[in-house]
């Protein structure tokens, strides 16, 4: 089941590349790893750094995806994203932290949600 699940979220990191390219993000990187965690997608909006958390459901059953990304989970990207600033000298930049929730193929874009 692990291994469904992470194909499962695989797919809906490219669904979210694709649409993210198409209203003309600019991916930085994705897969972003260090000691604290991961973010899924790093990307630019104008000169804004988006740090962007990808959840992707087949269904509702368990509720919206984007609900997944709890307080905890909000407060660990953001640690991760400060690391990422201060690895790569970025003082004083404007970031935005945003969720893309699919389910099924419905793709839903929430911009500075946290």
């Amino acid at each position: 089941m692990k291994k469904f699940n992470k194909i499962i979220g695989e797919i809906g990191e490219l669904k979210a590349q694709k649409y993210l390219k198409k209203i003309r993000y600019k991916i930085i990187e994705t897969n972003y790893k260090n000691k604290i965690g991961e973010i899924d997608i790093i990307a630019k909006d104008r000169e804004k750094f988006v740090f962007i958390e990808v959840k992707n459901r087949e269904t509702l059953t368990y509720g919206y995806p984007s609900e997944s990304v709890e307080k905890r989970k909000q407060n660990k990207i953001r640690k991760v994203a400060e690391l990422f600033l201060l690895q790569n000298k970025l003082y004083d930049v404007l970031c935005q932290f945003d969720v893309i929730e699919i389910v099924g193929n419905e793709l839903n874009h929430i911009r500075d949600c946290f």
